[in-house]
């Protein structure tokens, strides 16, 4: 059964793809293909429902502050790698 807040966390991911998507309409700076649209669809999905999940299942909230904080440092380091390449892996961007 989906939850409530698992319907905004999917409403929100949605809101933020539209983000790109729109702004490829007003200008050429933006250019994701429907590759980057899955890629970040499913990187969005899998934290947002695993903040989700812990928030849910871990008491102490000192652990699940962390270990948000951590997942979303997380993110956004595998974000800046698909981006820009910050660690010049075989996936970085540009």
């Amino acid at each position: 059964m989906i939850t409530k807040s698992q319907k905004n966390i999917g409403l929100l991911i949605l809101v933020l793809l539209l983000i790109p998507l729109v702004a490829m309409q007003f200008t050429n700076e933006v250019n994701w293909s429907v590759f980057d649209f899955i890629i970040m669809g499913g990187l969005l999905s899998i934290i947002g429902f695993s903040c989700e999940f812990m928030y849910r299942k871990i008491t102490n909230p000192k652990i699940k502050i962390s270990l948000i904080i951590s997942l979303l440092i997380l993110f956004l380091l595998i974000w800046a790698e698909l981006a820009i390449g910050i660690f010049n892996s075989p996936i970085a961007g540009s």
